[in-house]
């Protein structure tokens, strides 16, 4: 590596370690508690299973392992989601820097990601959006090994349907990237004779089915629960024939007006717009297969379904697409204008924290201003009027019970709404409003 790649690597890993450190502290210390996805993760994890009632199990896995090493401590969980991000963004670098050939446009290409909210503003919250971002990035760029290899390895195949299986157990959203690859492959071999039908293939379908077996048993025996809960959200129980137009058309107003700044960016490093493309490209084949096509396969289904397609349901969505449009106007990047680029990312750089910290401190009925541990210290000590021992577990919704099971020091175990149940195996037992703690 030569001293000019080392040192945009070098600017890189500043960059990584700054995005860190700023996304831990400021949350860290304008927060007065966990925000709500953060809080049902740790709900859920205290009580592991292969799914819960709105989303499979990865969130819930990894915070709950946040939690045997850390405890209650807030600030682990906003490291924990830029630990998430970071990865992501590696990814994105090391993809980028195999497409482009470039170590400089490498850089720009993650760069250009700051001025897209998903991966600064909202990041703060660990979720299930968060959680499939790194997972996204390893698919994209083991699919690219064996895209662009002559040899396909099983390493590559079966590390695809690993993280495919992850990324999957993280939203099921993440099928929208693995179909799209899937296309891919299938025009290839099938229509194009341009790769050939290798048994390796079979290696990642393998692994990604038979991680998600225990997954498909528990969602059987739990009536399908997430996928109903994914179905309410979507605004499907209330068919109408408007939907199939209004809500792709609102799904277009919002991704557009997301990428605004992200365009602004490009704008700033490009002489002029002069777009021509070559379908015979391979490289731009795989960048459209991994960009376009997953947003095109989400816009159809609103379309055919009528489906109400959330904003942050797109966050990984966008995570090469700095890559896309840094490698489409490659010939007409300036790099004289990177000054001026960098100001402006800088200043997008500092703008989400300064804004979220403004928003944080400023707005106070907020979930991020719910004072669990107070709740917490209260509720513990109406339970050590009536009993000796500590508190096994908590029933109610995943808000209020879920800080409860978070902030209490036996650290209960949240076992969803109350039911005879669990009113059957309590030797100890209260309720106090909505929320209800006791012992096996």
């Amino acid at each position: 590596m030569n001293v000019l790649n080392r040192n945009i690597n070098n600017i890189f890993f500043i960059f990584l370690f700054s995005h860190l450190i700023v996304w831990t502290l400021i949350p860290t210390l304008t927060n007065n508690n966990l925000p709500l996805d953060t809080i049902e993760a740790l709900a859920w994890g205290s009580n592991l299973d292969w799914g819960f009632n709105k989303h499979p199990p990865m969130s819930a896995f990894f915070s709950e392992i946040f939690f045997q090493i850390f405890g209650p401590q807030d600030w682990a969980y906003y490291l924990l989601s830029q630990i998430f991000v970071l990865i992501a963004f590696y990814y994105v670098f090391k993809f980028a820097n195999e497409i482009l050939e470039n170590y400089k446009l490498g850089l720009l290409s993650v760069f250009l990601l700051v001025s897209i909210y998903f991966y600064n503003f909202t990041t703060p919250e660990f979720n299930v959006n968060v959680c499939q971002l790194p997972f996204w990035s390893l698919v994209v760029y083991f699919s690219w090994k064996i895209y662009s290899s002559k040899e396909i390895k099983f390493l590559d195949c079966f590390l695809v349907g690993l993280f495919g299986a992850l990324g999957f157990l993280s939203k099921y959203l993440f099928v929208y990237l693995l179909a799209s690859i899937f296309l891919l492959f299938i025009y290839l071999i099938f229509f194009q004779k341009k790769k050939k039908l290798d048994f390796k293939y079979l290696i990642t379908i393998e692994v990604f089915l038979i991680l998600l077996v225990p997954h498909f048993i528990w969602l059987y025996q739990n009536d399908f629960i997430t996928i109903l809960y994914g179905i309410k959200r979507t605004s499907l129980e209330n068919p109408n024939i408007l939907n199939h137009i209004q809500y792709p058309i609102i799904f277009l107003i919002k991704q557009i007006g997301t990428l605004v700044p992200f365009f602004f960016l490009i704008w700033l490093l490009i002489k002029k717009i002069k777009l021509k493309f070559n379908f015979k490209d391979k490289k731009l084949l795989f960048l459209m297969t991994i960009n376009i096509l997953p947003i095109f396969l989400m816009l159809l289904t609103s379309i055919i379904t009528g489906s109400k397609i959330r904003t942050m349901w797109m966050t990984p969505f966008y995570l090469f697409f700095g890559v896309f449009f840094i490698y489409i106007f490659k010939l007409q990047i300036n790099l004289k204008k990177v000054k001026i680029f960098f100001y402006s990312f800088l200043f997008l750089f500092f703008l989400s924290p300064v804004t979220y910290s403004y928003i944080s401190i400023s707005q106070t009925e907020k979930r991020t201003d719910y004072p669990g541990k107070e709740i917490a210290k209260k509720t513990q000590a109406i339970w050590n009027r009536d009993f000796e021992k500590e508190i096994q577990f908590v029933t109610g919704d995943e808000w209020k019970a879920g800080n409860l099971s978070y902030h209490l020091k036996s650290r209960p175990v949240w076992e969803g709404f109350l039911t005879d149940e669990i009113l059957k195996k309590s030797s100890q037992f209260i309720c106090i409003d909505e929320i209800c703690l006791g012992r096996y």
